[in-house]
């Protein structure tokens, strides 16, 4: 029987990159980082508050997960902002929103009214969108 989600897979364009702005920008720490033979790095990040859930910062690249190929059409849709990374939760959208603008966090939406609370769209370094969601019902 499954009981959680441990890990959430994230594709990223540049490993260290992805860190810094996860890391500097949002106010995440590293769960895990480390190299493997082989080259292969497993790099993932949490929210301090929530250490349960880790986003694993992937990037794409040929090697036992994927032909060049794939790994190259990864690429392209990360740059394309096809992916989502997921909904970040705040207990104020407003603070929060002009908090990562202010360290250079890009958003699509300001703060806006929604059904289910308040919401403001951005996209990491890579180009994937996430909502910052503050629920009000």
């Amino acid at each position: 029987m499954i009981t959680g989600i441990a890990h959430v897979t994230v594709y990223v364009l540049n490993q260290d990159e992805a860190l810094d702005f996860y890391q500097n920008k949002m106010g995440f720490e590293v769960g895990m980082d480390v190299t493997v033979e082989g080259g292969f790095r497993w790099l993932t990040v949490r929210v301090p508050s929530a250490p349960a859930l880790e986003l694993v910062l992937a990037e794409p690249k040929e090697g036992p997960m994927f032909s060049k190929d794939a790994a190259e059409k990864i690429r392209g849709l990360i740059e394309d902002g096809a992916f989502g990374v997921g909904v970040f939760e705040t207990q104020d959208c407003q603070k929060t929103y002009d908090e990562l603008v202010a360290k250079g966090v890009e958003f699509m939406q300001p703060p806006t009214e929604q059904f289910y609370g308040i919401e403001a769209m951005g996209t990491d370094n890579s180009g994937n969108w996430f909502s910052l969601t503050q629920q009000t019902s």
